[in-house]
């Protein structure tokens, strides 16, 4: 989506739709267009429109605008409101709008949302715009031809910095959508690691793959024997960006990416299998948050790690009992061979120390008990380093995701020892699954290293559409973790 700025009058604005956002049953307009406020608010009462987080409503425009369209998106009561439905309602918008065949938007930058900034309100609002031109399309048998639309904002208070910001990371998040949503027959190890090569040298990024025999030589023992029963080849994938500062140390982001997960040996139940390609959702988050730091250019450096592997139950699987070690040393009893992520993501960290980094953070789609805990509106962080969890909850509010944090004591660690191994890869004791997987991760990072992981499994895929969303990938992850590392300069 073209998103751009105007100085001419929102009346005067000859583009199809003007996307209005209500906040339950307040208009939110400049002061200066209360005859438009009234004639909307008339317009309500005939159309049943309450103004709850998700619902729209395409209403005819008055006479005096040059718009032929209004569109009405909720933001629900401000009492329970999130920067998360700011962004769903102008995706929601032009979802609706585009199903209507409109394609050119306008929106007013003179606006006030709960107590969020004006800088914050454009980028949240571009970037949802964006997000919501997106349908994934590209195994339909009959290609239609998608129209390019844009998004026009008209006000005072409109800083064209943070639009183009907001049009970047939209268009970042669009061009990994069909990679994230891809199956895994098409979307393999290797094609990631290529579709990786590609963008990297389209964002001025590094890019190195370790394949199987790199990952031998280094003794990464733990995203091997994820991929030894299956007859696509595991990669390692690392993205680097330089930063304006290259002496600082780098931020380090490591994505789970897991291409489809049977369960291995310990096979998954056959119903819900279909969307087991959205296991790679960690390493798709990644790969869409490098390229929007590699468009935005922070000061830090950054790197980015996949672990791609696809865990199938083939004659050369690992099996229960098995053990194996990592990169880092460390020796795993394999007692459940569907806790594969952990596995991948061990030496996927211990590459990552190796950097001596400033910071890690990892994002996995680790846990079904995270579901269970939280359901699909937050994600769950844990992490060594106390203040470091909380920064990152604050950019997670601001950038319109959510975390919520869960302990992570010491039993839970005790609990992934083995009687054969330095660790087992399930808990002897029943329960806090995302906690005890979390503390099994811990082992493999020095605690001299701020480190959070962030289980996504929950937030990472929507099974049936939404009003701002088809369903699919959501990208969850990506814009936080850009909001994070763009807070710090």
């Amino acid at each position: 989506m073209k998103i751009t700025a105007s100085t001419t009058p929102l009346n005067q604005q000859k583009k199809e739709a003007l996307l209005v956002l209500v906040q339950k049953d307040e208009i939110l307009l400049p002061a200066s267009n209360k005859s438009l406020k009234k004639t909307i608010s008339d317009q309500i009462k005939q159309a049943a429109f309450s103004g709850q987080v998700g619902e729209t409503v395409l209403l005819p425009a008055p006479k005096s605008y040059a718009v032929s369209h209004l569109i009405l998106a909720g933001l629900g009561d401000l009492a329970d409101f999130h920067s998360t439905y700011l962004e769903q309602a102008a995706a929601a918008a032009v979802r609706a709008g585009r199903a209507a065949h409109l394609k050119s938007f306008v929106v007013s930058s003179d606006i006030q949302v709960a107590d969020l900034s004006s800088e914050e309100i454009q980028l949240l609002l571009g970037r949802g715009a964006s997000w919501g031109t997106y349908e994934s399309t590209q195994f339909k048998s009959e290609q239609k031809k998608v129209p390019a639309s844009s998004l026009t904002f008209v006000g005072k208070q409109t800083n064209r910095a943070v639009i183009k910001r907001a049009e970047a990371q939209g268009r970042a998040l669009i061009e990994t959508a069909d990679l994230a949503n891809a199956p895994g027959n098409t979307a393999t190890p290797t094609a990631i690691a290529n579709w990786a090569k590609k963008m990297a040298k389209e964002n001025n990024l590094s890019c190195t793959v370790l394949g199987e025999k790199e990952l031998k030589k280094r003794g990464c023992g733990g995203i091997l024997a994820v991929g030894q029963g299956s007859a696509e080849e595991s990669k390692m994938i690392l993205l680097e960006y330089a930063g304006t500062n290259p002496k600082a140390k780098p931020i380090v982001l490591v994505g789970k990416t897991v291409t489809f997960d049977s369960g291995g040996i310990s096979l998954k139940p056959g119903k819900g299998m279909g969307w087991m390609r959205y296991d790679k959702s960690g390493g798709m988050a990644v790969l869409a948050a490098m390229q929007m730091v590699a468009q935005a250019k922070p000061e830090s450096p950054v790197i980015g790690i996949l672990g791609a592997a696809e865990n199938m139950p083939g004659s050369k699987a690992i099996r229960p009992g098995d053990i194996i070690k990592t990169y880092a040393g460390k020796t795993i009893e394999v007692l459940n061979t569907d806790a594969e992520g952990r596995l991948v993501l061990v030496d996927a960290l211990a590459l990552a120390v190796e950097r001596d980094p400033a910071a890690i953070v990892d994002l996995a789609t680790l846990t079904g008990a995270v579901i269970m805990a939280l359901g699909n509106t937050s994600a769950a962080i844990l992490g060594n380093n106390d203040t470091f969890v909380q920064t990152l909850i604050q950019s997670a509010n601001d950038a319109g995701e959510r975390l919520w944090q869960l302990p992570l004591y010491k039993e839970y660690a005790d609990q992934m020892k083995s009687d054969f191994a330095d660790l087992s890869n399930i808990s002897k004791a029943p329960g806090a699954g995302t906690a005890t997987a979390a503390a099994f991760l811990r082992e493999f990072v020095p605690s001299t290293i701020p480190w959070a992981h962030i289980d996504i499994a929950g937030t990472a895929w929507l099974e049936s559409a939404k009003p701002y969303q088809s369903a699919g990938a959501t990208l969850f992850g990506a814009r936080l973790l850009v909001q994070w590392i763009l807070s710090k300069g």
